[in-house]
């Protein structure tokens, strides 16, 4: 096991470039850009990074040198022969050759689309654009790289004895949690903490820990160059970035009141099983399931992301139901600002009626508050969202307003289309 203090003491890093691969990512960002690469590959499009924690200065923190030093990085990374086998070979979700040889020869020659990097004031500007399949790739390292750079900053000026205690007491808190955990009858969680983790190292110890203290509690990560390295089941589905796309292409309103099911069908025909998860809050969860499809009601569970995690279950409940569906047969998987308390009363209230699941983020892979004076390295709420496609603007509503992006016309424009109407705002935590 790596001696994590050690290592950053001792080489300030060096031997340890954030993103080591175009698999140390999310697997759902490769499943929605095979589906994106079948359906959509010609659509342009602009991703751009978004600080909602605005009080954290990143451009003070970060060295904008060591910034495109690790960008840079990422756009000299290939796909290794390991990697490939993998991907080819592999069974996911019982399916083998899940990554079709097209999408394969293609994401084998990959290089990733150049950056636009500019300082603005007390944050940096960081934008990509180019062919969606390529772009879209940029996201998960984009967020990977800020996280990392922003908790070196505060490292660097930590001794040896500091940085042990530092991992001791991170490692006591996480193990904590696991034993709680442990306790939990019938728990099924993974880990979904890649995008805003401590570190690649850190998140590696945290997947371990869950392995051994949960064994089969613990179903797998969403981290493929980790799920690769431990035989683990890679988890993931879909993502909001697919209906807010699809959104953007709609000529008339009718076209855009019909963009997530559009997304949904083209994702229907692709996948089948564990694989058709909806993920309804992109412009409001029972707006979404009041209007949907018959058909999407067989899929074989709901994501909730946003919201209050409980009213987004019973909502779910309550719509299985008035589609002759039994929700005992159906997976809830909870995803949002998640916690050892909060796991522990969601599955409470829910076993039974539905099967619960959880994809366990920010709180599991970078849990440091309060572990350093002015609590520097305690998460924040960072993103990275695609905000324009084909020239036109993006928008997410989302079942919390706090978490809505775009421009305020079109935010109005949505809300008439989608029908949603006031909504309670919660705190973003991470």
């Amino acid at each position: 096991m790596v001696d994590i203090a050690t290592r950053v003491y001792s080489h300030k890093w060096k031997i340890d470039p954030i993103v080591r691969s175009l698999i140390d990512t999310d697997f759902y960002k490769l499943l929605m850009c095979q589906s994106v690469f079948r359906n959509r590959p010609d659509t342009q499009v602009r991703f751009s990074l978004i600080n909602r924690t605005t009080r954290i200065p990143l451009a003070h923190l970060i060295d904008e040198g060591e910034l495109r030093e690790q960008l840079n990085h990422i756009r000299g990374l290939r796909l290794s022969r390991g990697e490939s086998t993998w991907m080819r070979g592999n069974t996911f979700y019982g399916k083998r050759q899940m990554f079709r040889s097209d999408f394969m020869d293609w994401f084998e020659a990959l290089q990733l689309p150049p950056y636009h990097l500019e300082r603005k004031g007390d944050q940096y500007e960081l934008t990509f654009e180019g062919s969606w399949p390529e772009v879209m790739l940029w996201e998960i390292p984009a967020l990977a790289v800020l996280m990392e750079l922003r908790g070196r900053a505060v490292l660097e000026h930590m001794g040896r004895f500091e940085l042990q205690v530092l991992y001791a007491r991170a490692m006591t808190r996480l193990w904590e949690k696991v034993e709680r955990l442990r306790d939990i009858d019938g728990l099924r969680i993974a880990d979904f903490g890649t995008r805003r983790r401590h570190s690649f190292l850190w998140q590696d110890w945290c997947v371990q820990a869950m392995q051994e203290g949960l064994g089969s509690k613990f179903v797998g990560t969403s981290n493929c160059l980790i799920a690769m390295r431990r035989e683990l089941e890679a988890i993931g589905t879909n993502a909001h970035e697919l209906p807010m796309v699809y959104a953007a292409l709609a000529e008339t309103d009718a076209e855009l009141a019909d963009a997530p099911y559009k997304v949904l069908a083209d994702w229907h025909e692709e996948h089948d099983g564990n694989l058709r998860i909806i993920l309804p809050d992109t412009y409001g969860t029972a707006q979404f399931l009041a209007k949907a499809p018959d058909w999407l009601a067989k899929w074989t569970g709901i994501r909730i992301d946003s919201g209050d995690p409980a009213e987004g279950a019973e909502t779910a409940i309550r719509w299985w139901q008035e589609r002759g569906e039994d929700p005992r047969e159906k997976l809830v998987i909870f995803s949002d600002g998640l916690d050892v308390d909060v796991i522990a009363d969601l599955h409470a209230r829910f076993t039974g009626r539905v099967r619960v699941s959880f994809g366990w983020g920010t709180l599991l892979t970078n849990d440091f508050r309060g572990l350093v004076p002015g609590d520097g390295l305690a998460p924040f709420s960072l993103v990275c969202k695609a905000v324009s496609a084909n020239g036109r603007p993006t928008v997410k509503l989302s079942d919390n307003p706090e978490k809505a992006m775009g421009p305020g016309l079109e935010i109005e424009r949505y809300k008439r289309v989608f029908g949603v109407g006031s909504q309670t705002r919660m705190e973003v935590v991470v």
